[in-house]
């Protein structure tokens, strides 16, 4: 019963968007179906998106190092650290949703909640495609005038996130993995690679690689190939 519940827990978000769609299908099969439609849509789009975004996501993970991280995007970072930013959610391209893996890999190593908020906010509003759009159809006073509000209300927003949200609210790493070897979850993106490749020592939880318990000796060579074919250099063997 106990794992039913959690379950169900775990997978409550699914459940009411489920639930959601059924509602729509018997209230009004039309909306139904154009939601279907949409979420079709979106679900394509995020298949050809996402795994480029959690490539180039691992990548930067390896490649800046996390005192470097802290240092311009820490919470002592101050004004450097909101104009860089600012600055990087700006240039941004893409959907929103790309924003997600990249912000998670941030704060991981060491950026601030404040700074993660002004990221997103900007990804989502301010970005440079979407403003020259704004001023193509709107006007550049309009553009201008709502750009400036719009900062002036991140700025707020973000300074206020801080002091309600903590660095320990957000999810953490809670599995410990055996011995030296270990996945970054955040970068892993579930090709299950390593599971083909060393079934014996990898398997798949919720979408996500994880080390088995073992009490053999690692064959190296074979975890070897494993790491260097993951894609997005989520294993180490430290």
């Amino acid at each position: 019963m106990t794992k039913i519940f959690n379950k169900f827990k775990n997978n409550l978000f699914f459940i009411i968007v489920i639930l959601g769609y059924i509602a729509m299908f018997i209230i009004k099969p039309q909306m139904g179906f154009d939601a279907v439609k949409n979420s079709g849509y979106y679900i394509k789009e995020m298949f050809l998106i996402m795994p480029v975004i959690f490539v180039l996501t691992a990548l930067l993970d390896t490649w800046v190092p996390k005192q470097t991280i802290i240092k311009y995007l820490g919470r002592e970072s101050k004004v450097k650290g909101t104009i860089l930013s600012f600055v990087l959610g700006g240039i941004s391209a893409g959907p929103i949703y790309a924003a997600f893996p990249f912000c998670v890999m941030l704060h991981k190593k060491g950026a601030s909640i404040k700074n993660i908020v002004i990221i997103l906010s900007s990804w989502a509003v301010i970005k440079a495609p979407m403003l020259l759009n704004e001023v193509k159809f709107l006007g550049v006073k309009f553009m201008a005038v709502r750009w400036v509000l719009t900062v002036i209300a991140i700025l707020v927003f973000s300074w206020i996130t801080s002091k309600i949200v903590k660095d320990e609210d957000l999810p953490q790493e809670t599995e410990e993995q055996p011995k030296g070897i270990s996945v970054n979850h955040d970068a892993c993106m579930g090709c299950s690679l390593c599971v083909k490749n060393y079934p014996e020592l990898f398997e798949m939880k919720n979408k996500k690689a994880f080390v088995k318990e073992y009490d053999f000796e690692i064959d190296g060579d074979k975890l070897k190939k494993v790491i260097d074919s993951c894609p997005v250099k989520a294993i180490t063997d430290l």
